[in-house]
């Protein structure tokens, strides 16, 4: 597996949001990134990217494994969320198959939104 980061675009890299790491899987990372991008919270009025609960991606061949996190453990969207996710990533050219994994480690904070999340919400 070939494991690289998601860029919260456009706001700049904070300290714990994931990053790119380039290289051959970049285009369907920025793609896919996109995708998530219309993904919103169902409690948060945020999408999911810039809440900062991406936090990367392992490739193997066009495979892909998501790893992400909610803001809270329990949260009851957990499987619906996780399908919605599934099927964004799998409509981007050159990707068989997404899994996405959620973890909890390290655990979700307000620290891991994008700058523009941030401001929104009075942190920034």
């Amino acid at each position: 597996m070939v494991p690289s980061m998601v860029e919260s675009a456009p706001a700049p890299a904070v300290p714990g949001t994931p990053t790119g790491a380039g290289g051959l899987y970049a285009e369907r990372e920025q793609l896919i990134t996109q995708n998530l991008k219309q993904i919103y919270d169902p409690e948060i009025p945020m999408n999911i990217v810039d809440l900062g609960l991406i936090y990367g991606f392992e490739w193997a061949g066009d495979d892909v494994t998501l790893k992400m996190t909610l803001t809270a453990p329990g949260c009851p969207v957990a499987g619906i969320l996780a399908e919605e996710v599934k099927a964004a990533i799998e409509k981007v050219p050159n990707v068989h198959s997404a899994t996405v994994e959620m973890v909890w480690e390290p655990p979700w904070s307000p620290e891991k939104m994008s700058e523009f999340a941030k401001h929104q919400f009075g942190y920034a």
